[in-house]
């Protein structure tokens, strides 16, 4: 089976964002903006309008579906702009597979925070009620004043990369 160099390109992507994540919780502009252009112009090149097509489906339904999330405070700016590259690179259908891989793997990472922190009954209790608002109101105010349970979104996405790839192609 032959791998397409749009997945390796992507996968390269993935792993230096990955690194400045890590390293220090930000994924700067200047890794994200000339990687998706490149994504969509190889597309472009190689493509034509059908490959442009593609590339520009997978950006905007990955950074919009990125987008809500930041909106409701799950993740930050430069994730949202890291999964716009990603479905530049590799389209609509793969990019909706990370998304949906990172956040399960995002779950259980901070589920294990969660169960290993001394406040965690209180955090539990929280969101429970911020989710029961959100159902009963329609609030999506879900996240308080007080300290945020956060970590680095490349810890969950790198692994749902790497699911994606397992299970797509």
């Amino acid at each position: 089976m032959e791998v397409d160099w749009f997945y390796i390109a992507c996968g390269l992507y993935v792993m230096a964002a990955f690194v400045t994540d890590v390293r220090s919780m930000k994924i700067p502009n200047r890794l994200t903006l000339p990687v998706t252009a490149l994504g969509v112009l190889a597309h472009g090149i190689w493509g034509g309008w059908e490959g442009l097509l593609f590339s520009a489906a997978g950006f905007a339904a990955c950074f919009g579906i990125l987008f809500l999330m930041y909106a409701i405070g799950a993740v930050g700016a430069g994730d949202v702009k890291l999964f716009g590259g990603i479905g530049a690179w590799v389209g609509l259908s793969f990019g909706i597979h990370v998304i949906v891989y990172s956040v399960l793997y995002a779950g259980a990472i901070g589920l294990i925070i969660l169960l290993f922190r001394r406040d965690s009954a209180k955090r539990i209790r929280h969101m429970a009620g911020g989710l029961a608002g959100f159902f009963m109101m329609g609030s999506l105010k879900l996240v308080s004043k007080e300290k945020t349970l956060k970590f680095p979104f490349m810890l969950a996405v790198l692994p749902g990369f790497i699911s994606a790839c397992v299970y797509m192609i």
